[in-house]
């Protein structure tokens, strides 16, 4: 399979970057790229919590995920939106982290909600509170495609293995963590992180990263990366946003889980700790 993977500045202009990606879909085809993958808050990208309550939309009324769609089906090419912050219909009033896949024909073929949602206080002074704007998700998804079953998740679910065991256990070769990464998290543990669910999981890890300052003030870490099974990094993309493409071998799958059949050799893990 050959992936494209557009690392982007979203801003707070939802028609501006939708444009981004219809273009980028348009050169991932020319490209011969298979698939179109985009990170986290590939729509919009603001922490303005008032300004973002009057723009947000339904899934249903989104212009992001029509447009992306809309171009999917025009360059017969999957896209992957790493995700959109969609107004949900929650008990709540909380807003989704929700990643789309898409085929060819522009039919969504899965849906994920971001699982597990960053609430810190970092030493640089940043603090985020997702929790106070997003609802978490409550399913574990993977998807086929025409290449590959593709396990999907979505930036801070990187930190919790446990997703990922639940998603190669279910037959995934590819990983996919599109994300939006400060600067002082993905400076110590992005490359790390990705690696080790690579290794763990002897599977692809696409991650798709948002790179630079955004119109809301905030710095993104960038470094979109590709890993191999192998924990081998095939691509990193730097700093500054564009797309970079890349060939998936799947028979590396099969000769990783060949030499360390960790897949095979897992057991289930008792729930009660014993303690002596």
């Amino acid at each position: 399979m050959r992936a494209a993977i557009f690392q982007m500045t979203s801003g707070i202009d939802p028609a501006a970057n939708a444009a981004a990606i219809v273009e980028m879909a348009a050169r991932a085809k020319a490209a011969g790229a298979h698939m179109l993958l985009t990170p986290e808050m590939a729509g919009y990208l603001d922490r303005d919590r008032k300004r973002a309550a009057a723009t947000l939309r339904s899934e249903s009324d989104d212009p992001v995920l029509a447009a992306v769609r809309e171009a999917a089906a025009r360059h017969g090419m999957w896209i992957h939106i790493g995700s959109l912050p969609l107004k949900d219909a929650r008990d709540d009033g909380r807003w989704a982290n929700r990643s789309f896949m898409i085929d060819d024909q522009g039919a969504i073929r899965a849906r994920y909600d971001k699982i597990h949602l960053f609430d810190v206080d970092l030493a640089s002074g940043e603090s985020w509170r997702e929790s106070a704007v997003y609802g978490p998700g409550d399913r574990v998804v993977a998807v086929e495609t025409p290449w590959t079953r593709i396990g999907l998740s979505v930036c801070y679910d990187l930190r919790f293995p446990d997703l990922y065991r639940a998603l190669t256990n279910a037959g995934a070769t590819v990983l996919l963590v599109p994300a939006a990464f400060t600067v002082p998290t993905g400076e110590a543990h992005w490359r790390l992180l990705l690696r080790a669910r690579a290794v763990e999981g002897a599977c692809f890890v696409i991650a798709p990263a948002q790179a630079g300052r955004h119109e809301d003030g905030r710095e993104t870490y960038g470094h979109s990366l590709v890993v191999d099974p192998w924990g081998d990094v095939l691509l990193d993309m730097g700093e500054g946003p564009g797309l970079a493409v890349v060939d998936l071998d799947f028979n590396r799958v099969g000769e990783v889980r060949g030499r360390v059949p960790a897949i095979a050799n897992r057991r289930p893990i008792p729930s009660e700790v014993v303690l002596s």
